[in-house]
């Protein structure tokens, strides 16, 4: 009778930890779900339910900085395009000759050497950065959420 005993304690416990195992694995496959889920949720807390609206500043045009054994003059061209909401429509196309003064302000700054190997996005990065802290240096709201480029050329 005690060896019957013993073997089933033996055999419980063994299908315990067998159970344990499985709930373990299980619970480190839902692990990695559960983080892409929360990564993912902030997302859309971003997006606005409101059909996105762009405007356009066409035809930035600046006089690149002569390097140090430059003689010629250099330009750069530029089309913006800028992401608002309807609410923001109105107030980013009052706003465009400040945008223009400021995008000619931060793009001039660059040599024919540093706008030649500076990428799109990194163009559209520096834009960003630089009207964020125009509108943050003002204490104004900033009426659209991001700039693009709709083109560029280097010359």
């Amino acid at each position: 009778m005690k060896m019957i005993v013993g073997v089933f304690a033996v055999v419980l416990v063994a299908a315990g930890a067998a159970g344990g195992a499985m709930w373990w694995m299980k619970s480190q496959e839902a692990a990695p779900g559960a983080e892409k889920v929360a990564h993912a949720e902030p997302k859309k807390e971003k997006k606005s339910d409101k059909p996105a609206k762009y405007v356009t500043l066409d035809k930035v045009i600046v006089m690149l900085k002569r390097g140090p054994n430059e003689t010629t003059t250099h330009y750069l061209s530029t089309d913006l395009v800028l992401a608002t909401d309807e609410e923001g429509e109105k107030p980013t196309k009052e706003h465009l000759p400040l945008l223009r003064a400021v995008a000619v302000r931060s793009l001039s700054a660059y040599t024919l050497a540093e706008a030649s190997t500076m990428s799109v996005e990194q163009y559209a990065a520096q834009l960003n950065k630089t009207f964020n802290a125009s509108y943050a240096s003002e204490e104004r709201e900033k009426p659209f959420g991001e700039v693009m480029i709709g083109k560029l050329i280097v010359e």
